[in-house]
C-alpha cells in the first residue's frame, strides 16, 4: 500500500494494516479501530490486495504431497509450477 494513504494513522495501526493478509481482514480493520477511508483508500485496498491462488496441496496424478515449485514471471505476470517428485507430473 501507497505510504500516502496511511498517513493520518498511529503506528500501532500501521502495523495492524501492514499485518492483514486480505482486502477483506483490512476493510474489517478499519471498521473496528473507527477509521474512515478516504475514497482514494477504499479504491487502493478494494483493487490492490489480492491474496494468491491457494498451494496445491496433492499431485494430481498420484496423490503425493511432495512436489518442487518454481515461479516464473516477465515483470507484468507471474505463475507457478510443480512438479510431483513421486510420478514427475508437473501442473499449474
Amino acid at each position: 500500500m501507497k505510504a500516502e494513504l496511511l498517513n493520518g494513522l498511529t503506528e500501532e495501526q500501521i502495523a495492524k494494516v501492514k499485518a492483514c493478509k486480505s482486502t477483506e481482514e483490512m476493510l474489517a480493520l478499519a471498521k473496528n479501530e473507527g477509521i474512515e477511508l478516504t475514497d482514494e483508500q477504499l479504491e487502493a485496498v478494494s483493487g490492490g490486495c489480492t491474496m494468491p491462488e491457494p498451494k496445491p496441496v496433492v499431485c494430481p496424478q498420484c496423490g503425493k504431497s511432495d512436489y518442487d515449485e518454481k515461479t516464473f514471471t516477465d515483470g507484468i505476470y507471474s505463475f507457478t509450477s510443480y512438479t510431483c517428485k513421486q510420478c514427475g507430473r508437473i501442473w499449474y
